[in-house]
This record gives C-alpha cells, structure tokens and sequence, in this order.
C-alpha cells in the first residue's frame, strides 16, 4: 500500500445525519450503529466531496497508507447496490474531479490529455548509452493523445473521450506494425486489451459506459489476424449492445503476423 489521501471521520463528532452519505458519489460510506463509516478504502477516491455535506465537522481528508482506490470495483458496487442512476451520478463527479486535476492514488491511474510540442522534429544526438541508443531523440514522434491507455485503467468519465474516434487495440498489434502510430493513434483515443491473457470480465461494462458517457464519432477495433483476437471484437460488440447506442459506427481492422492491414469491415 501507498501512502494517499483519504476520508477520515471523527466519530464524537458525528451525529449520525446521513448528509455525507448522499454526497459520496462514489458509494464510500454508510451510517452504522448512529455513526458515519468508510465501508471500504478503495471505494473512497480522496476527493472529499462528503466533507461540504457534514454539518459538524467531523470528516478530513488525511494522508496515510491505505488501498489504492479501484474505479471499477466502485462502479460494480454501485449498480449492484443502488443502480444506473447512482453510477450516472459517480460518473459527473469523476468528470469534476478530472477537470481539478488533482490526482489521487496510483500516479498511473491519472486520465489525462497529451499536450504535444510545437516541434517534434528529429534532434540532433548530443551524447549515447555505451549500448549505442541515443538519449532524448524521437526518430519517428509518437501520436499518443491521452493517458492511461489500458482498458483496465481509462475512466469512462474521462473528459478526453469525448468527440475523437476510440482505437479499441489489442496488445500485439503496435509491435507488429510500425505503421500503428500515424495509421491509427494520430487524433484518436486508444484503449488497449488482449482478449486471451488480460482479466476481461469488466471490459464490456467498462466500453459500454464509455460509449454511452460520451459521443464518439466511431469505434475502431484493431485486432491481429490470429483467432484469439476475435475475442476483443466480440467484447466490442457486446459492449454496444449494453450501451444502447444503436447508431455508433464500429469498423473491424486486422493487421497480419508480418504488420499488414489486410482487411477493414463494418460490423
């Protein structure tokens, strides 16, 4: 565990109102025996969005170790206990606290855009590793956008998704072509999954709230040619189901074992 900020609460000083448990969108605490409670530390995101709701003062934010906060476990105890509205609410209030940019947690778990510089020329070489790679030079730049870009870790209330195409990318396909980067990443939004070895059980949840949080022009799945990766095109189209967004455009792209699109289809 690492040291982050998190709810604590002042149980003297608790009168037992309830208020601090509306205000946590993200389902954090219930009152129990009279008095407020933090049911779960990954549930609670730090925020201290139930601190403006105590009337007596007894919750803080404080720093300490404790359980990094899971996104999607929260998200899974809302709908199973309280439902879609209370999921839509969590959702509004990841989008406040994204605006804040105020990271909490795992520095990995931060969701934000890529500001590019004015010139991502090529360098010159100013000095080398003894293992002859060069320090500070992009041969080729990269058109990453956004980060986080494992599935697992994007939040669907990111603002960064909204209005670009999202590149739904399995694992193997960057390093099979070089060309992945300018062909596919270049103004778009990825996510990137691998239907065979990734934990896929929240990813169609997870695509589908993205999906229905966001307006997004199309969906691009970009598969390898090999058979475990229909897996990711099943989860897409499942996820759009779930979504009820019957409209959203989502085209299959294959890229071959040598690094070849060799074939694109609607689906």
């Amino acid at each position: 565990m690492a040291k982050r900020k998190i709810i604590t609460i002042n149980e003297d000083l608790c009168n037992g109102c309830g208020n601090c448990v509306t205000g946590c969108a993200e389902g954090a605490l219930q009152i129990i025996n009279g008095k407020a409670k933090l049911v779960k530390e990954d549930f609670c995101d730090g925020f201290g969005d139930c601190i403006g709701h105590c009337p007596t003062g007894a919750m803080k934010i404080e720093e300490r170790e404790a359980a990094a906060f899971d996104e999607m476990a929260t998200v899974n105890h809302l709908r199973a206990n309280f439902g879609e509205d209370a999921v839509e609410k969590y959702h509004e209030a990841q989008k406040v606290h994204a605006e804040k940019e105020k990271p909490r947690g795992c520095p990995g778990l931060m969701n934000f855009s890529i500001k590019k510089k004015d010139d991502q020329k090529e360098k010159s070489i100013a000095s080398t590793t003894q293992s002859g790679f060069s320090k500070d030079f992009q041969a080729i730049p990269s058109e990453l956008g956004q980060w986080p870009v494992q599935l697992h870790l994007i939040n669907p209330a990111a603002p960064f998704l909204s209005g670009k195409e999202l590149v739904v990318v399995s694992t193997c396909s960057p390093t099979a072509s070089a060309d992945v980067h300018w062909r596919y990443i270049r103004g778009r939004n990825i996510a990137i999954a691998c239907p065979k070895l990734d934990r896929t059980e929240p990813y169609v949840q997870k695509l589908a709230d993205i999906f229905k949080t966001h307006e997004i022009p199309r969906i691009i799945i970009l598969r390898m040619e090999v058979p475990c990766c229909g897996g990711l095109t099943h989860i897409v189209q499942e996820a759009k189901k779930l979504s009820g967004k019957v409209d959203l455009i989502v085209e299959e792209h294959t890229v071959s074992i040598q690094g070849s699109v060799i074939s694109i289809k609607e689906i």
